[in-house]
């Protein structure tokens, strides 16, 4: 063997070396690729009846503009997830109610667009809604804001609870004054929601599920979302009323980057 051909075996053996290694120590809950599996399905195919309010489509959320990621307004979930919520809302229909979703399914783009914005403090335009006592500069420390998201995992949903008949809420016009989250629900952005003590994203201790300050008709109102999901295998977030993830879940460690779109999905369902 000569010289130079030593040099290349060494060399070929080398980079398979490095390639292994890399394989061994990649990310096994990084997903990056275009579609969805085929177990993520729309929540409307599931169940029609299902109000959407995909907040992060809008402009009315805390970013203040439409969020990365979110080419359609539409709710994707895994498929246990969704027929766990046909399960409740077919119970709550009985009592007069209907659920409304404002997020589901949260591709890590859109992760990525929220962590961008919460480091540009510069950046206030929505503090006068969504994060009135809270010093933008906190929100990493604090929790509200964080690289990684159960949503990015596809079991996981932002929902509220509206007395039927469902009256619609009112467009959000960019540029409106702005009422603090935490405000009286007469007050504060209309919202079709029973009166949940804050309206959603609210970023304060107020929207702790159970925050003892929050009584009577509101905390009955948080209750029965909250008995009626835990019922049939959800898990509320403590610190967010809205927050659930349904469990067991399919990909508890694996997070999706593909965009919130029918075209997403297997076949287009």
């Amino acid at each position: 063997m000569t010289r130079i051909s030593r040099a290349v075996r060494g060399l070929v053996t080398a980079l398979a070396a490095l390639l292994a290694m890399t394989a061994a120590t990649a990310p096994a809950h990084a997903r990056t690729g275009p579609g969805a599996p085929e177990d993520f399905v729309a929540l409307r195919s599931v169940d029609a009846t299902i109000l959407q309010e995909m907040r992060y489509f809008t402009r009315h959320n805390f970013v203040g503009e439409r969020v990365d990621g979110y080419r359609q307004p539409l709710c994707l979930l895994t498929r246990p997830a969704a027929e766990a919520l046909h399960r409740a809302q077919t119970r709550l229909l009985r009592r007069g109610y209907t659920l409304k979703v404002y997020d589901c399914y949260r591709p890590q783009r859109a992760v990525d667009h929220f962590v961008r914005w919460a480091r540009d403090l510069d950046d206030q335009t929505m503090k006068a809604e969504f994060y009135p006592d809270v010093d933008k500069s906190r929100l990493f420390a604090d929790g509200y804001i964080a690289e990684k998201s159960g949503h990015s995992r596809g079991s996981t949903v932002d929902l509220t609870i509206v007395r039927l008949p469902a009256e619609p809420t009112r467009p959000y016009r960019p540029g409106e004054p702005l009422v603090p989250c935490f405000a009286a629900q007469g007050e504060r952005f209309p919202d079709n929601s029973v009166d949940m003590g804050t309206g959603f994203d609210c970023f304060d201790p107020l929207s702790h599920t159970l925050d003892p300050r929050v009584q009577g008709e509101q905390r009955a109102n948080r209750l029965l979302l909250k008995d009626t999901l835990e019922d049939l295998g959800f898990v509320n977030l403590a610190e967010e009323w809205w927050h659930y993830t349904y469990r067991p879940e399919p990909y508890p460690d694996t997070y999706f980057d593909f965009p919130v779109s029918s075209g997403s999905l297997a076949g287009g369902r």
